[in-house]
């Protein structure tokens, strides 16, 4: 929906954003508006702290998950036909709703203890969650790549990498936003790219894009190893890039 990294039909298409709608994070139009405002906040030379997760961890889960960002002016975004679109219009709109039916089908399953883990806990741990991994994937963590130009830089978070299906291989993201494959290198798991293969195997999926059929991309560093004074170096040279 925001990298095009792969392409489907429209109705497995429309299945798998209504399942990113059930998560209970926002609409389709609200997910592609808060990541481009982050993308496009970072890739300037000077981020606010609250784009850049650089603030005391209380204060930055206390801005990203409890409060609500208004700009001045807003970025262009760009929803393609994702903005057009009958079902995904209906979506943004009602997006909430969509933990009614599911919660019905709890209750009628195991009672109030399943709509509560299935439905409240649910969706509380995957906001907190997505922040939580948003926090440590902008602060700390092993680096394969730097970007010139980005005022912010991000991290691998090598201990989420299971439960965020690859997702956590954030470094690696940063570096190649198109790609499917974010799993790059030996002994990084990517659950999530594997799904992806599968589907593509079974002819669900097809034209998925990695580094390796991505255009080339300047002004990206690799960095050799994750050791600390490589880093430290590399990160110098992005500094004197930006001077």
């Amino acid at each position: 929906m925001i990298h095009n990294s792969f392409e489907c039909s429209t109705m497995t298409e429309y299945i798998l954003i209504w399942f990113g709608a059930w998560v209970g994070m926002s609409g389709p139009k609200g997910i592609i508006r808060a990541h481009d405002r982050r993308d496009w906040a970072q890739r300037h030379k000077k981020c606010h702290p609250y784009f850049a997760h650089k603030s005391p961890i209380i204060k930055d889960a206390w801005w990203q998950i409890y409060c609500k960002l208004e700009l001045e002016k807003e970025p262009e975004f760009n929803f393609r036909y994702i903005g057009r679109d009958p079902f995904y219009i209906w979506l943004e709109k009602y997006w909430h709703w969509q933990q009614l039916p599911v919660a019905i089908i709890f209750y009628l399953v195991g009672g109030w203890a399943w709509v509560i883990w299935g439905v409240a806990a649910r969706i509380a741990i995957s906001n907190h969650g997505h922040w939580l991994i948003g926090y440590f994937a902008h602060n700390k963590g092993p680096q394969s790549h730097l970007v010139c130009g980005a005022g912010v830089q991000a991290f691998d978070v090598p201990w989420a990498a299971i439960v965020t299906m690859g997702e956590a291989w954030h470094n690696n993201h940063h570096a190649f936003p198109g790609s499917a494959k974010i799993g790059l290198y030996k002994h990084q798991s990517d659950w999530g790219y594997d799904f992806i293969q599968l589907m593509e195997y079974l002819g669900v999926f097809w034209n998925v894009q990695t580094p390796e059929n991505l255009p080339h991309r300047g002004g990206l560093i690799q960095v050799k190893g994750h050791n600390k004074a490589s880093i430290i170096n590399k990160n110098k040279q992005i500094r004197d890039h930006l001077a």
